[in-house]
């Protein structure tokens, strides 16, 4: 069971999880729930692995040591910015097209999962949380940060490019093919 506790808590991922879902997930008895809990907690409090399973605000969640915090400040800081890779600047073209934005709403346009993306762009200061959405289980919205408009040189968002309509492009093409 605890292995399975263990991947669920993994793809909750930064929004966690709380114990009324994994109770009603798991199918198992609160007592039984936080006997694997403590398990893992205390496995995960071990100095061999660089992150610990927390309780905060009601959820559950696996967050990375503070030991860490100076190699991954290292590894996402921003005059890497050249190493970006082709889904997270997608990712963090969506979050500055259609900010304020939920990572559910990145993934319907994307057609993937973009939580790996989120924490990257996040690790590396591009963009923020600016709040929680009014759709159910309140979702964080995120936003593009002054380091982004720095990185690319940007006064404000009105200097993005303009997107086209693809709707009208598809529409016509299908018109035109007749």
């Amino acid at each position: 069971m605890k292995h399975i506790i263990e991947g669920l808590l993994f793809l909750s991922g930064d929004e966690g999880i709380s114990k009324e879902q994994l109770l009603e997930t798991l199918e198992i008895d609160e007592k039984e729930l936080e006997e694997e809990i403590n398990k893992l907690m205390d496995e995960y409090i071990d100095d061999k692995h660089g992150i610990e399973l927390v309780h905060f605000g009601g959820k559950y969640k696996f967050v990375t040591k503070e030991v860490v915090y100076e190699y991954a400040e290292r590894l996402f800081s921003s005059n890497r910015m050249a190493t970006l890779s082709s889904a997270a600047l997608e990712t963090l073209a969506i979050v500055a097209y259609k900010q304020p934005v939920t990572r559910a709403e990145i993934e319907e346009i994307r057609g993937v999962g973009a939580d790996m993306m989120i924490r990257k762009l996040l690790a590396r200061s591009l963009i923020k949380e600016c709040g929680r959405s009014d759709a159910p289980g309140k979702p964080f919205l995120y936003e593009v940060t002054d380091e982004f408009m720095d990185s690319f040189k940007l006064e404000s968002l009105k200097e993005l490019p303009e997107l086209e309509d693809y709707s009208v492009t598809v529409q016509d093409e299908l018109f035109d093919n007749r």
